[in-house]
């Protein structure tokens, strides 16, 4: 029997969520969040209702559908601002993803650097955190730093005040680890980075789920995350920055809308926010957006941050107690990432998918990660708020099947 400390953890949100109850219907028990989020209710409502009622591009247009869709999409912006306590909604800027974002932080600071200047990451980013970072580098002949990690799998703080230094241009490091699942000591590394002058991009795709995050708290000049990680649409993402941040952007891609004025040879572009949404905008994923943080801010947050604290320790539990499980890192939130001794995790993964078991197996788009850690890949399983104690058992059943066969 599946021992889970004799606490049901039902949750009373799995309800909102029609794909849970489908995907159960089907023997799948969705423990991949940090992937992608399944959708509430009031955010496949906001869909449909924009779709039914009449699409129309924004802010060119001066019918009555063009306005409507205009006033719903520059409402999810100020909806995104107030959830990020940003000052004004002109902080926001669309991209069609996390990645998307960082990518055009990187090309549109490729001005404020010079040959032998330093970019700052950590041992522990997503690809879409490096790869930017990584070709920027090559492309100005910039150094690219690493930090190291402590055994727990935070940034080395120690480290980092030698690392971080006069010639650092730019600190971009990730809020919370999508394969370590620790946050990450951000107001530490921001201001050793501010101290000298550098621009500090917080990457919160996995973080942003998580918690409220003030952006001006946290101090950060950019602060970017993808939708779909936010129990929001795929191919939308944000871009939040300091108004004097974002005036020392230089725009990296044109077309429609980002436009002042233009003749055959010469134009002027918008600043931001529209001055970096070039082209028509994922509009409905825009407005969904907005109504999923409305969906988030009817919620007890309280009670959600306990529920999956509370999830979160069945499961590191559940871990700890089988032999030969390696828990990566020290997890604090949401998601777990193991190996098993002598059992390589693609086939874990394989025997717990024939299970209907859905978690994710190999290097978590943070391949030179896993390298420094000798490991060819690792299992994730990763929680949300719709996550209970039910489908914690039915994983831990499938694992302690998959593993008496691979033994």
């Amino acid at each position: 029997a599946i021992e889970l400390n004799n606490m049901p953890l039902p949750s009373p949100w799995r309800a909102d969520f029609p794909a849970i109850a489908a995907l159960q219907r089907q023997g799948q028990t969705y423990l991949d969040n940090a992937a992608t989020t399944q959708k509430p209710q009031a955010l496949i409502d906001a869909l449909n209702h924009y779709y039914v009622n009449g699409a129309a591009n924004v802010h060119r247009a001066q019918h009555l559908p063009g306005a409507n869709a205009t006033q719903a999409f520059e409402s999810s912006r100020s909806k995104i601002a107030h959830w990020l306590n940003a000052d004004e909604s002109a902080q926001i800027v669309f991209t069609h993803g996390a990645t998307s974002a960082l990518n055009l932080l990187a090309y549109g600071l490729e001005h404020e650097c010079v040959a032998g200047d330093e970019i700052v990451i950590s041992a522990l980013e997503h690809h879409a955190n490096l790869l930017p970072w990584q070709q920027l580098a090559h492309r100005c002949d910039l150094k690219l730093i690493i930090l190291p990690l402590d055994t727990n799998g935070l940034i080395d703080l120690v480290a980092a005040a030698v690392l971080i230094g006069p010639r650092t241009r730019l600190l971009a490091v990730s809020q919370l680890s999508n394969v370590l699942g620790a946050w990450q000591p951000l107001p530490a590394l921001l201001s050793m980075a501010k101290s000298h002058g550098a621009l500090t991009v917080v990457d919160g795709a996995q973080g942003v789920v998580h918690g409220r995050h003030d952006v001006q708290a946290l101090g950060c000049d950019f602060y970017v995350f993808s939708s779909h990680k936010l129990y929001g649409p795929e191919g939308l993402g944000v871009l939040y920055g300091r108004n004097e941040a974002l005036a020392r952007l230089h725009h990296w891609q044109f077309g429609g809308e980002m436009v002042l004025t233009a003749d055959y040879h010469t134009a002027r572009f918008r600043p931001a926010p529209l001055g970096f949404e070039a082209g028509t905008p994922p509009i409905a994923s825009v407005i969904g957006l907005g109504a999923t943080l409305d969906y988030l801010a009817s919620l007890d947050h309280m009670a959600v941050v306990a529920h999956e604290a509370a999830l979160h320790q069945l499961l590191l539990d559940g871990l700890n107690r089988r032999e030969g499980i390696r828990v990566l890192g020290a997890p604090q939130l949401a998601l777990v990432s193991f190996v098993v001794e002598g059992v390589h995790n693609a086939d874990l993964a394989h025997l717990l998918t024939e299970q209907g078991i859905a978690v994710r197996a190999g290097h978590h788009c943070a391949m030179p990660l896993l390298k420094s850690l000798g490991l060819p890949g690792a299992i994730r399983v990763s929680l949300a708020l719709y996550n209970d104690s039910d489908d914690l058992e039915r994983f831990f059943s499938a694992l302690d099947q998959a593993l008496e066969l691979l033994r």
